[in-house]
């Protein structure tokens, strides 16, 4: 089965909300299986102009990744970050 990776930017306009909605994303992340290959906002950007933090998370298969992301758990953790962070996030599955 293909793996499945959620990737995200992170542009934080409120760090007190980014370190809050970490605190309580990051342990979420593990309890479904998810694993954190990187995350920084250095990434080298070589074409568009889209800045903040990049993340990327591997799962089991894309299944679970969205199991994560629409979990009642992670929207919890999303209505905290949605106050002070732009995001955009997209699931794709592995090949």
């Amino acid at each position: 089965m293909a793996k499945g990776y959620l990737m995200a930017n992170l542009r934080v306009n409120n760090q007190d909300i980014f370190k809050e909605f970490s605190s309580v994303a990051l342990p979420l992340i593990e309890s479904f299986g998810g694993k954190l290959l990187a995350r920084g906002p250095h990434a080298d950007r070589h074409e568009g102009s889209v800045s903040g933090i990049v993340t990327l998370i591997e799962f089991e298969s894309k299944e679970a990744a969205e199991k994560f992301y629409f979990s009642d758990e992670y929207q919890a953790a999303k209505s905290i970050r949605d106050k002070g962070v732009d995001t955009d996030l997209m699931i794709i599955e592995g090949m």
